[in-house]
């Protein structure tokens, strides 16, 4: 294996891989980035450019962009409070608001290097033990799906801010957006008003454009037109220090490590890992208090937790020729294209191609966070642009990136109605996280929900005759009592002083 790992690396840095890998990452920052081009997306437009390429750097383009454009969400949601990509969405809730302190580099910096964490402790486990992982993640039926789902769900407690009752409303609200289109079992159209866009449901992708970018533009020309002379921008160009190092990298590795691991089951991927991990970070922290005011422990739980997904998703993919997520099956196809078969001979058959491809993963992370952290001083401008500049563009890529997924007027639509509905929810003072986790998580409660009943004849049993689901049950109620015990402490505090 160490054999085969070192031809790897020289492979990595080979000419025919070495550029095409900086290109891979380059091109995946900047893809994430933007609002609604996601990491999917990047892989799908480059596939095609994959087909004349000799497989190992076709491989490792693509992988590339994976780890880049899951990184490269984060940049948009501290700068501009606006998710790159749905991966992103937890970050906005700390990295953002360090943003508006003035301290745009240091939180892009500890993003940075938290991504870098959780990639490369995803790719380590990827090489060390991804058949051991794959065999976990072969125990995940509906059962155990249906009880992740409903532990992500009660991540909204978490990230209601100080009122649950407004935050419950908003996972409410996301929960009946995601049950528009056709029944997952019985195909049944529900609350499609005949209108054929929406028999598939309505998109996560537009639904994010709308409710963080659209209405972030929208709130900040209302203030623009309030404030006549806005002042411009400050921010400090200090990088994380070593209390900040020293302060995240227990809660980067952990949240690495369960990335890893929800990235090896097929279906839960990066947004889904991002809040987990955040949620986690926040239970079991000191001073959970913080969190949602510029922690440095909940930025880092966010961003290496999505990273650590891009080695976990490959652990199935490769292992049993299942896909982990939306990028992974990209990938399966471009194996497929490259004439190789994913699985377990994929190990004996062609070693030369998954050694390469896991150094190169190794390499691609570095690469990720040499030109992160060389770039902190460029992107920080975006900040210094005037906002009567900078709004227009970003409504504008918002709508571009709506329109992008699917060549759809009704995407655009779609995201102008979720500005203006999240412009609305800010005056109330509602949280517009619960909406998206809710629209992500929503369908794979139900379909999972719905099939373990089925194949239980109706009965709830599964809860707690699967060990995995009951595990899960359990880490749910333990989350909702350590969130509500939480905000009674917060509650409490002002009255005691």
């Amino acid at each position: 294996m160490l054999e085969h790992l070192f031809s790897g690396i020289l492979t990595a840095f080979s000419p025919s891989v070495f550029p095409v890998l900086i290109f891979g990452v380059l091109g995946g920052i900047i893809l994430g980035a933007l609002p609604g081009l996601t990491a999917t997306m990047g892989v799908a437009i480059l596939l095609p450019f994959t087909f004349g390429m000799e497989p190992t750097a076709a491989l490792v383009m693509l992988i590339g962009v994976y780890i880049g454009g899951i990184y490269g969400g984060s940049i948009a949601a501290i700068l501009l409070k606006t998710p790159g990509t749905p991966a992103s969405a937890a970050t906005v809730l700390d990295g953002h608001t360090l943003a508006a302190k003035g301290q745009a580099a240091r939180a892009l910096s500890i993003s940075a290097v938290a991504s870098f964490i959780g990639g490369l402790i995803s790719t380590i486990v990827l090489i060390a033990i991804a058949p051991l992982l794959a065999d976990f993640a072969l125990k995940f039926n509906a059962p155990e799906y249906f009880a992740l789902a409903l532990f992500g769900l009660t991540i909204i407690a978490s990230v209601s801010s100080k009122n649950i009752l407004k935050g419950l409303l908003a996972g409410c609200i996301g929960l009946l957006v995601s049950t528009v289109g056709l029944d997952p079992i019985s195909s049944v159209p529900r609350f499609t008003f005949d209108v054929m866009d929406l028999y598939s449901g309505i998109n996560v992708i537009p639904v994010l454009i709308g409710l963080f970018a659209i209405s972030e533009g929208l709130n900040q020309l209302e203030k623009l037109h309030s404030q006549k002379k806005a002042a411009p921008p400050k921010f400090d160009h200090k990088l994380l220090s070593k209390k900040d190092l020293k302060t995240m990298l227990p809660t980067a590795v952990k949240s690495g490590l369960m990335g890893t691991s929800i990235g090896s089951v097929p279906g839960a991927g990066a947004d889904i890992s991002a809040f987990v991990c955040y949620n986690e970070a926040k239970r079991s922290a000191k001073n959970p208090d913080e969190f949602g005011k510029g922690s440095v422990q909940g930025l880092a739980a966010a961003e290496a937790g999505n990273n650590g997904v891009t080695g976990g998703s490959l652990v199935p993919l490769l292992t049993l020729g299942v896909p982990g997520d939306a990028v992974a099956a990209v990938l399966l196809g471009a194996l497929i294209v490259q004439g190789l078969t994913p699985g377990p001979l994929l190990f004996s058959q062609s070693p030369e191609v998954v050694y390469g491809v896991f150094s190169s993963m190794l390499v691609a992370n570095i690469v990720m966070l040499l030109i992160g952290l060389l770039g902190i001083r460029f992107f920080c401008r975006i900040i210094e642009v005037p906002k009567i500049i900078m709004i227009p563009i970003i409504i504008f890529l918002s709508v571009i990136g709506a329109y992008a997924i699917n060549n759809s007027m009704f995407d655009v639509g779609i995201a102008i109605s979720f500005g203006l509905l999240g412009f609305i929810l800010n005056k109330m003072e509602i949280p517009s996280s619960p909406i998206l986790l809710a629209i992500i998580l929503g369908p794979m409660a139900e379909t999972n929900l719905r099939k373990s009943l089925l194949m239980y004849d109706g009965s709830w049993s599964f809860l707690y005759e699967r060990p995995i689901a009951l595990a899960f049950i359990v880490l749910a109620v333990f989350s909702v009592y350590s969130t509500m015990k939480l905000k009674k402490k917060q509650a409490q505090a002002p009255l005691a002083e």
